[in-house]
C-alpha cells in the first residue's frame, strides 16, 4: 500500500476501535485480508487493496432493521451502497471502500450494529500506571512483586507469539531487574522518559503531542492480514497501547 497519512489513519483507528471494543481473534491469509472473528461469526472483514481498504459487513434481517430506523443518520454513500447491495440467505452484505477518516467513522458505526461491544474494561483499582501511560501491573518487566510467576510466565508465552520472538525466561528476568516502575526507575532513563524530559513535561500523558507513537511500548496497531488470538490481544497488546485501559 502507498505512503499516504490518511490511510495510516484509517488503519490504526480500525485496529484501535475493534481491540477496544471487541474481544475478537484477527484472522489474517498472510496476503490481503483481515477477519475479526467472535465465536466462529465473523464480525467484519477488511481487504487490503492499493489505495484503499475494502470493508465487508454482512447484515441479518434483525440488523437491517436497526438500519433501517437509523439510516438518516449515515452519509449517503453508505446508503446508496445499503440500497445497491444484494441480500443472500445468509445476509445483506456491503462491501464499503475507505480511504478517509469519515468514512470510517460510518463503518464503525455499522459494526456496532452488527456487533454489540463486548469488551469489558480491566479493573482498575490495583492499577499502576507508568509515566508512559502503560499497565506497568500488566507489563512483563515491571519487577514490582504484583505480578505472580505463573502469570509472568503466560504474558511471556503471548509476548514470544504476537512479536514473533522467542525469549527465554532467564532472558526476560535479565530485563526485569531494570524497571521497578518510574518513580524507582534509578538507571538510564527510558526513550520514553528521555523524550518526556526534552519537551519539558514530567509525563508522556502531559505531552500535546500524546500519543505520539513514542510512547507505546507494544506494536502500533494497523491492518495486516496477521492472524493473532483474542486472548494474546488482551494480555500481550493492550496493556502497551496508551488510553487502550484507561488511566
Amino acid at each position: 500500500m502507498r505512503n499516504n497519512t490518511e490511510l495510516e489513519k484509517v488503519s490504526e483507528e480500525t485496529i484501535r476501535f475493534m481491540r477496544g471494543k471487541y474481544v475478537a481473534d484477527e484472522v489474517g491469509n498472510g496476503k490481503d485480508e483481515l477477519k475479526f472473528r467472535r465465536g466462529g461469526k465473523t464480525i467484519l472483514s477488511v481487504y487490503i487493496r492499493d489505495d484503499r481498504y475494502d470493508f465487508l459487513v454482512i447484515f441479518g434481517k434483525a440488523e437491517r432493521e436497526k438500519f433501517d430506523a437509523q439510516r438518516d443518520e449515515f452519509p449517503q454513500i453508505i446508503r446508496d451502497i445499503y440500497d445497491n447491495s444484494k441480500t443472500y440467505h445468509d445476509g445483506k452484505w456491503m462491501l464499503i471502500p475507505v480511504t478517509d477518516l469519515t468514512t470510517l467513522e460510518a463503518v464503525l458505526r455499522l459494526v456496532v450494529i452488527k456487533k454489540k461491544p463486548n469488551r469489558k474494561p480491566f479493573p482498575t483499582e490495583q492499577a499502576i500506571y507508568g509515566n508512559c501511560g502503560h499497565r506497568c501491573d500488566l507489563c512483563l518487566y515491571y519487577a514490582g512483586g504484583i505480578i505472580s510467576e505463573e502469570f509472568r510466565m503466560e504474558l511471556l508465552e503471548r509476548i514470544n507469539r504476537v512479536y514473533e520472538v522467542e525469549k527465554t525466561l532467564e532472558e526476560a528476568r535479565a530485563a526485569l531487574v531494570l524497571c521497578n516502575g518510574c518513580s524507582k526507575y534509578t538507571d538510564e532513563p527510558c526513550s520514553q522518559k528521555k523524550c518526556a524530559a526534552k519537551k519539558g513535561v514530567k509525563r508522556c500523558t502531559d505531552c500535546p503531542d500524546y500519543d505520539c507513537g513514542k510512547a507505546t511500548a507494544g506494536i502500533r496497531g494497523k491492518i495486516e492480514p496477521k492472524s493473532l488470538s483474542a486472548e494474546d490481544i488482551t494480555w500481550a497488546i493492550l496493556p502497551y497501547v496508551p488510553r487502550q485501559y484507561g488511566n
